[in-house]
């Protein structure tokens, strides 16, 4: 998910799907440890998206 699509989903939203991202995130690295996934850089990907997604909260927390 790029910075942009993410600076354009409202606050409250974007707190519910860092919790989902880390679900899932969490899931993955699950099912990595006990069968390796096809792609282990999706593990990466899903880490600095959820990155992303802190940040962009935090920077609208801020400018309140």
């Amino acid at each position: 998910m790029k910075i942009a699509e993410i600076r354009q989903i409202p606050a409250n939203e974007l707190a519910e799907r860092i919790d989902a991202e880390v679900a899932k995130y969490n899931q993955m690295c699950i099912n990595h440890s006990v069968s390796p996934l096809e792609n282990p850089s999706q593990i990466k990907a899903a880490r600095r998206t959820i990155a992303r997604m802190k940040t962009v909260l935090r920077e609208l927390e801020l400018n309140k």
